[in-house]
């Protein structure tokens, strides 16, 4: 059975799509069949990845509404990876959800659908939590938060954890925080260094051992259509995602064990 994780932030501009990308790319790169699916209505996960949201056909919006069976709405992508694009009907789904049964659950029962072939399956959501945010988490097993090594960046981070205990309390009992990646880091700025101490400080081992770098070749990789391996590969970018897709499958086969022993 697939493990479905939600990349989720509800500030913009924290590396969210970026690693959405390039993990899911990198678990698909590490032999494990990955499905990245685009629900954020700005797209740039599916226009990075080949499929723009004005040239895509069915996509994550047909699914949640369902037109259309999430197999039909697949399409293959770069490094591996498949995609459920993001196209110009998304922008409104989350009005069309309001007045729909179960609207919180349109995400999980697509899901349900989904071919068996995959392991993983990595989820890029808008910056906000709305409805399409809560679908995801309904329909997820566990959350990946990248974190910006900024000022206000854990302050940021407080309600997507309220959120995500909300939910736990209800709907989905089994949502887990995978943890939390620091993103868009600089080890030579006094600032990002204390950020990252606070956040080990305040959550612990639930934060990545992994810190993704600040790099000029990680920023341009989506202008040419790539994720950072098919760009760079050799990059310390490419080696850091590779190296927290490592992290994120043992932290999965540990919560397994534990599940089942």
């Amino acid at each position: 059975m697939a493990r479905i994780v939600s990349i989720s932030n509800q500030k913009g501009g924290v590396g969210k799509t970026t690693t959405a990308i390039n993990l899911a790319a990198a678990l698909a790169r590490s032999g494990h069949p990955t499905l990245l699916i685009d629900l954020d209505p700005q797209g740039n996960a599916s226009s990075c990845l080949g499929s723009p949201k004005d040239k895509a056909g069915n996509g994550t919006a047909e699914a949640l509404l369902g037109l259309e069976p999430i197999a039909n709405c697949i399409v293959p992508s770069l490094d591996g990876l498949d995609l459920c694009p993001a196209n110009r009907a998304l922008v409104g789904v989350e009005v069309e959800l309001v007045g729909l049964p179960n609207r919180e659950r349109r995400l999980q029962a697509a899901l349900d659908g989904l071919p068996e072939k995959y392991t993983y399956v990595i989820i890029d959501l808008p910056p906000s939590l709305g409805l399409l945010t809560l679908n995801a988490f309904v329909a997820s097993d566990g959350v990946v938060v990248p974190l910006q090594s900024e000022y206000y960046a854990m302050e940021g981070i407080s309600e997507l954890v309220r959120t995500i205990n909300a939910v736990r309390r209800g709907p989905n009992p089994r949502l887990v925080r995978d943890g939390i990646v620091m993103t868009l880091h600089d080890s030579r700025v006094r600032l990002c260094r204390e950020v990252e101490a606070q956040a080990r400080e305040v959550f612990g081992n639930e934060v990545f051992h992994t810190v993704i770098p600040r790099a000029v070749r990680l920023a341009e990789a989506p202008s040419f259509q790539k994720t950072i391996f098919g760009f760079d590969p050799g990059c310390r970018a490419a080696a850091a995602y590779q190296a927290l897709a490592g992290e994120l499958v043992t932290r999965v086969a540990h919560q397994r064990t534990r599940a089942t022993g």
